[in-house]
């Protein structure tokens, strides 16, 4: 018995630090990728082409859709900051998803709103719509609102596809402040690419503990609470190291559903949103871009990383799981539902790095993960626990994780340095060493729920209450 069990013991160590390797191996040419794409977005970029981008009369129309559900805390003031957007031509559409709080009556108050006969079509089918309403005040002439039954946030987009008036869309989180030049950057790579651009996504940044007025950002601060703080590294990693690596490699499998711009009628040819994925942003530009493929039409997805929109993050640990639960789920699900692409030459880059890399990597670590502890405990439990082996182990991941961390903060340092003050850099250190500790564990176990919950068919988002963005100042006066 002795013998077989370690056997069995070496077998899965050489898995586990194999898996690690390849894995390891992976973020490190995510790093290398990313900051030559970096480098040479700030070549190509500059203030300069922003102005002459502003006064040319050849940029498209763009609607902005913004879904909202209960959104009451925060709706006036980020509908405030999307209609000051420096942009020639736009119009925006606030989809109320049958909210059960007072979002309609402060939308009511604020814009002055009155109900419009608007022609549209059902290009997607969607719940029925209440109303849709117009303002009376001429300052906001390029503001709808509809009001429809609750159908969840791929419904609410959907309706927004049917009744907006543009060929381009922008899908933003009602929830979302923009900066001021946000969709003049957005909407480049729609204008210099040889091939269709299908779709462009941009860096997402945290905004909790920001002072905000008028919908803008007037100075960015770290968040106060460790939880949020964190995601502050996990968004660096996210979109200055993993989405600005598969951008260089045209490889991109998820646009943030907080903010993406998308070409309509490819939208519309592709169905529009899957109302039965809680993934529905991931889904629908894999389900895009596998219709290109298959279509044989050339295309390209376009990523910007420069910071163009702050939303408000999780603060709590109960509200963090529920969000990693319902990622975990909507992951699986669009990497179940176009299966048929991995490892099919084909879809190209889709098939043979992309989507495997998804499943081995982003959906499958958190149970291998979970694995390995399970069967460190076997092993503690029959004395087969060789801890020189495992403290080396452990020091190695744990260095790994830091020093993968703080190379995401170089490049928000060499980007665009949005943490200027030195006791920030300080404190995000702090924070890289104790993630692994204390938040990891955390994460990881929120993805094998999701997953759990996914086996048992749950469905939903779960709630994902909010503290609010608005101004420090202003809440200590109140």
């Amino acid at each position: 018995m002795g013998s077989v069990l370690s056997q069995f013991t070496e077998i899965a160590s050489w898995l586990f630090l194999i898996y690690g390797s390849i894995i390891s191996s992976g973020y490190l040419f995510t790093a290398i990728y990313s900051l030559i794409e970096i480098r040479d977005y700030k070549r190509r970029n500059n203030f300069e082409d922003d102005i002459a981008l502003l006064q040319s009369l050849n940029l498209p129309a763009i609607s902005i859709l913004a879904p909202a559900f209960n959104e009451g805390l925060n709706i006036v003031e980020n509908v405030r900051s999307l209609l000051t957007i420096n942009y020639p031509s736009f119009e925006i559409v606030i989809i109320n998803d049958g909210s059960s709080d007072n979002s309609m009556e402060l939308l009511f108050a604020e814009y002055e709103l009155e109900k419009k006969d608007i022609l549209y079509h059902n290009f997607v089918e969607t719940k029925d719509i209440k109303g849709i309403y117009k303002s009376k005040n001429k300052a906001f002439k390029n503001l709808t609102v509809v009001d429809k039954e609750n159908g969840g946030k791929a419904d609410a987009l959907n309706t927004g596809i049917n009744i907006c008036q543009n060929s381009v869309i922008c899908c933003i989180d009602v929830d979302c402040i923009l900066e001021n030049d946000a969709m003049l950057k957005l909407i480049k790579p729609f204008l210099n690419n040889g091939n269709k651009v299908i779709a462009s996504g941009g860096v997402i940044r945290v905004a909790n503990s920001c002072v905000i007025e008028d919908g803008r950002i007037i100075e960015v601060k770290l968040p106060d609470s460790f939880v949020a703080r964190v995601q502050v590294l996990e968004y660096f990693r996210a979109f200055l190291m993993g989405r600005m690596a598969w951008s260089r490699v045209d490889g991109l499998l998820l646009i943030s559903g907080a903010f993406g711009m998308f070409d309509k009628q490819i939208v519309i040819e592709a169905g529009g949103y899957n109302t039965n994925t809680v993934g529905e942003d991931m889904e629908l530009l894999v389900r895009m871009r596998r219709m290109m493929q298959e279509r044989k039409i050339p295309y390209t997805v376009g990523f910007v990383p420069d910071p163009l929109c702050w939303t408000e993050v999780p603060q709590t640990w109960k509200v963090l799981q529920r969000q990693r639960n319902r990622w975990t789920r909507g992951t699986a699900e669009t990497l179940w539902m176009h299966k048929k692409m991995m490892f099919n030459p084909k879809y190209k880059i889709l098939g043979m790095l992309s989507t495997p890399f998804w499943f081995f990597f982003e959906w499958l670590a958190p149970l291998i993960e979970f694995t390995g502890i399970l069967f460190f405990i076997i092993l503690f439990i029959f004395g087969q626990v060789s801890w020189e082996v495992f403290l080396t182990f452990f020091l190695a991941v744990y260095s790994f994780a830091i020093l993968f961390s703080v190379t995401a903060l170089f490049f928000e340092e060499y980007s665009f340095q949005q943490y200027k003050k030195p006791s920030y850099i300080i404190r995000l250190i702090g924070t890289a060493m104790l993630e692994p500790i204390i938040y990891h564990p955390i994460v990881m176990w929120s993805a094998v729920m999701g997953n759990f919950d996914l086996l048992r068919g749950k469905n939903s988002w779960g709630v994902m209450s909010r503290s609010g963005l608005s101004n420090p100042s202003k809440k200590k006066k109140g």
